[in-house]
């Protein structure tokens, strides 16, 4: 059985850039908290709280003075950077430079959709880390959309931007998009530059990685999809898997992996998220391997 891990999958750039900071700033030894979990993955954050980081939220933040506090890939709204400086707090910033700049695109879309009377929408997941980020550059102002239903936020006699989160899906972006297109006509009986901006700012890192996926996921006979649970990044490259590979897991770490599956397989894809560390699925790589001696021995 040969067990093959996907060489495109693992840490995008901007969380392995986070993650470097983190371990370069804890050579200190010197406290250091990260507002959130640094990446959507258990047993990576598992991994640096060992080395010290300490993880808190949004209300321990406000306790917190004089002390270190990274800023994880996903970003924060200007409020944190305020808050920063009244508390003394010395801010190690690791967003995601993607992120920055779709955080200043919104900012100025916003300024010019104050002027114009207009909306701004976000196609992403309402509390992820990123999008509080992005709607904290609209005064809190801007319409998050990710479900036919959120459309009806909408009021479509008055101009729209549209940006999404950078992880999301594209084809689900387009979708999305194609629908308020509709709504607009439907309401407005045309359709104008004036009326509609649509800006497609998905990360190509990411979206890349779904035809990729494809095909590696028919490569093989089965797929082992190895994400945290909380990773939306993760859920949607799954379901990619899934929809070339009906023998495809989701599986957080080896520990949830069932010999069974292996049965009558010949090739075994082991692939991730832009979350999942290259360290974990080498740890999953090697168990499939002793699985497979196991069953010879037997």
């Amino acid at each position: 059985m040969e067990v093959k891990i996907d060489k495109n999958s693992g840490y995008c750039f901007g969380v392995e850039f986070a993650i470097k900071m983190a371990e370069d700033e804890m050579e200190n030894k010197e406290p250091l908290y990260c507002l959130g979990d640094i990446v959507h993955n258990d047993m990576e954050v598992k991994r640096l709280s060992a080395k010290g980081l300490v993880v808190i939220d949004r209300e321990q933040l406000q306790e917190l003075s004089n002390c270190k506090v990274l800023i994880r890939a996903h970003g924060e709204p200007p409020e944190t950077y305020k808050l920063a400086i009244e508390n003394n707090i010395e801010l190690i910033d690791a967003s995601c430079p993607v992120v920055l700049k779709l955080q200043h695109r919104v900012k100025n879309a916003f300024d010019k959709m104050e002027r114009e009377n207009g909306q701004i929408v976000i196609y992403g997941k309402k509390g992820h880390a990123e999008v509080i980020g992005l709607t904290g550059q609209t005064l809190e102002k801007a319409i998050v959309v990710m479900e036919d239903a959120d459309l009806e936020k909408i009021d479509y006699n008055r101009p729209i931007t549209l940006f999404s989160q950078t992880t999301k899906s594209t084809k689900g972006f387009y979708a999305l998009s194609a629908k308020i297109e509709e709504k607009i006509k439907a309401t407005k009986g045309e359709l104008t530059e004036i009326d509609f901006n649509s800006n497609d700012s998905i990360c190509r890192q990411v979206s890349n990685r779904e035809p990729q996926l494809q095909r590696f996921a028919q490569e093989n006979d089965v797929i082992l999809f190895v994400s945290g649970k909380k990773s939306s990044n993760g859920k949607a490259l799954y379901q990619v898997c899934l929809s070339e590979n009906p023998r495809s897991y989701f599986i957080e770490s080896e520990e949830e992996i069932d010999q069974d599956w292996f049965q009558q397989a010949e090739r075994v894809g082991i692939c991730g998220a832009t979350s999942t560390p290259m360290w974990l699925m080498e740890q999953v790589k090697s168990y499939v391997d002793g699985i497979e001696e196991r069953l010879l021995q037997d």
